[in-house]
């Protein structure tokens, strides 16, 4: 006996699946049956998507809303529908693409349209995601330009460090304790004072 069964993946934690949950509520989807990934689609190492491979079986039916909700990569999708379709003997319903849809159109026109448009929609996703991070490359190179800061903010410096240094620098004090006087790390003590030196080379 066949099973139905249905995917849905976000990016991130902070995206909503709602849209694609009621689709599949909507298709009357035993809750069990339905696998829900918040990660990124760049590849197919991912915790549900690999347990619900290990549950389909031939003839078992899998729901996605759309193509880009199995994965982002478009050699590896073509290759998971592969895997999918032919060796497990599964069929595979896009709902935003009633075109792919394997339980139709099974003579060698249908095979052969459906696998068209999955080409075609895998390369449109996937070139999608690859200009998403050009444009975040260009964004965040343009922000640099103007000063702005990424990252963490840099520890901000306790009040007496300046005297702390002077006393590090008169050799007063060694190292270590300058370092647990500041209350900074080793490292960030000795970049701060390297910071220092510089700034007094160029007065």
């Amino acid at each position: 006996m066949s099973n139905v069964y249905a995917y849905v993946r976000v990016s991130t934690l902070h995206q909503n699946e709602d849209r694609q949950l009621l689709a599949m509520n909507d298709l009357q989807i035993p809750e069990k049956n339905i696998y829900v990934e918040k990660q990124s689609g760049k590849d197919f190492n991912r915790p549900m998507y690999r347990q619900l491979i290990k549950k389909l079986k031939v003839n078992d039916v899998l729901f996605i809303k759309s193509i880009d909700r199995l994965g982002r990569n478009y050699e590896e999708i073509l290759e998971q529908w592969r895997v999918l379709t032919k060796q497990k003997g599964v069929d595979i319903v896009v709902l935003d693409m009633p075109l792919l849809d394997t339980r139709k159109g099974k003579d060698l026109l249908g095979t052969l349209i459906a696998d068209l448009v999955l080409t075609l929609l895998s390369y449109v996703s996937e070139n999608e995601r690859c200009e998403i991070k050009q444009r975040q490359r260009e964004g965040i190179e343009a922000a640099k330009q103007k000063g702005v800061q990424f990252g963490r903010p840099p520890k901000a410096l306790p009040e007496d460090f300046e005297w702390i240094y002077g006393r590090w620098a008169a050799k007063q004090i060694s190292g270590e304790e300058a370092v647990k006087l500041s209350g900074l790390t080793r490292a960030t003590f000795y970049r701060k004072v390297k910071k220092i030196k510089e700034e007094q080379g160029r007065i």
